[in-house]
């Protein structure tokens, strides 16, 4: 970034109109953009189908969009519905075709993506259809909208106060920073070049954690097996079946006083349930000054409520709040525990129908294999970690490009730095 980029940087943010930008509203765009409503870039504005379509659903047909198919600026076909021809036909309204923006009305309020090949002639619920006019870039508009801007552009028409939402017809009004045809196709070819490197570098995490998985599959007996399928050199010896109460220690958690509660650091840190929990790792959110229930740096952090199970390290000295409990384990006591829950182990022996949670009895009484050979625990216990911090390293590396894209957006799309520069 070179020094006329900074000084303009620096004036906008102290308000000041920089030379070859104006002031329009509460914007300060470069000279050859223009503020443009939703009605000025799209032809065709309209509500997604809302009411109920059960008796259409198949379990293959026409793709059924909905706000949960809705992610980082992407459609995922996890959890994707599908409706009957029947369906589609009688409901023109909610049909959509390639190059429609599609924006979740309420939830991820403004979360939204562009109508690919795959998706298109398909149905939507719960989300407004936006058909771009020619001289708008639907990628454009859609990483304008997924960017920063998206609360400014929002802030006046998003109503409710339990749940909020947008109408098609307010989306209509909204005022858009605008350059050229030419300028947008620009924008949107930068940031999917960032999309791109973004999804190469999921898929390598994704990669990774496949191989955790197999492994975990293998290193392990499956049920009815004293012996995994591959063992590391010069390990026999068949495993054991072992309470996990007989050989470790378990401390339920007990909530301190709501009064005690804090967001002071030099406090004890409050470890509540899986919102605490972050890459695997106690993230401290909430202190607290009063002292129930501990577990110690290097002890093991199991949720017992909603989600069940999951796992977690703490590097800190912690007190426990009623939704976990701490274990005294090694890395193979924690990667076998982290097995159990991947394999749906607690998930099936929660009590509760309304809020799955576990109590000390499960957790004591709960199986495990073990074996006899300490060496062979440490040495899968190690391998299984080594992943982990894998993992975690490619976890942070995408987490810093999500943050450097989302500087690119703020720059490319309000005007703060144009083509060529």
């Amino acid at each position: 970034m070179n020094d006329k980029i900074r000084e303009r940087i620096e004036k906008i943010r102290r308000g000041e109109v920089p030379e070859g930008y104006r002031k329009r509203l509460n914007w300060i765009i470069p000279n050859e953009w223009e503020l443009m409503s939703g009605s000025d870039l799209f032809s065709f504005i309209r509500n997604g189908f809302v009411g109920t379509v059960t008796p259409f659903y198949t379990d293959i047909g026409i793709p059924y969009l909905q706000g949960m198919n809705i992610k980082d600026g992407n459609i995922v076909k996890e959890k994707m519905f599908y409706v009957t021809e029947e369906f589609h036909r009688a409901h023109p309204n909610s049909q959509l075709k390639y190059g429609d923006v599609v924006v979740v009305q309420s939830g991820a309020v403004g979360e939204c993506a562009v109508i690919g090949k795959d998706f298109e002639q398909g149905n939507c619920h719960a989300l407004i259809i936006m058909t771009p006019k020619e001289y708008v870039n639907s990628f454009w508009f859609a990483a304008v909208l997924n960017s920063p801007l998206r609360r400014h552009l929002l802030a006046g028409i998003i109503t409710g106060n339990t749940i909020q939402h947008i109408l098609a017809s307010d989306m209509k009004r909204i005022s858009v920073p605008t350059p050229s045809y030419a300028e947008q196709n620009y924008i949107a070819k930068v940031l999917a070049a960032q999309d791109r490197l973004l999804l190469l570098q999921r898929q390598r995490i994704d990669q990774i954690k496949k191989l955790k998985e197999a492994y975990l599959d293998k290193l392990f007996p499956k049920a009815g097996s004293n012996v995994p399928e591959i063992r590391f050199a010069g390990f026999t010896d068949p495993w054991e079946q072992r309470k996990l109460g007989k050989i470790t220690q378990i401390t339920m958690g007990q909530s301190p006083d709501g009064a005690t509660y804090s967001d002071t650091p030099s406090d004890y840190i409050l470890v509540q349930g899986n919102a605490d929990l972050k890459d695997g790792w106690v993230f401290p959110r909430v202190w607290t000054t009063q002292k129930t229930k501990t577990a110690d740096a290097g002890d093991l952090i199991m949720s017992v409520r909603a989600p069940a199970g999951a796992m977690g390290k703490t590097a800190y000295n912690v007190v426990l709040g009623r939704g976990v409990a701490g274990i005294k384990g090694n890395e193979f006591i924690y990667q076998t525990l982290v097995k159990m829950d991947g394999d749906g182990y607690w998930k099936r022996l929660a009590a509760g129908s309304t809020f799955e949670s576990i109590n000390s009895d499960v957790i004591s009484c709960a199986e495990i294999s073990i074996p006899q050979n300490v060496d062979e625990q440490n040495l899968i216990g190690a391998y299984f970690k080594s992943l982990d911090t894998l993992i975690t390293l490619h976890q942070r590396k995408l987490d810093e490009m999500k943050k450097l894209k989302k500087g690119l957006m703020q720059l490319l799309l309000t005007g703060i730095v144009r083509v060529g520069e």
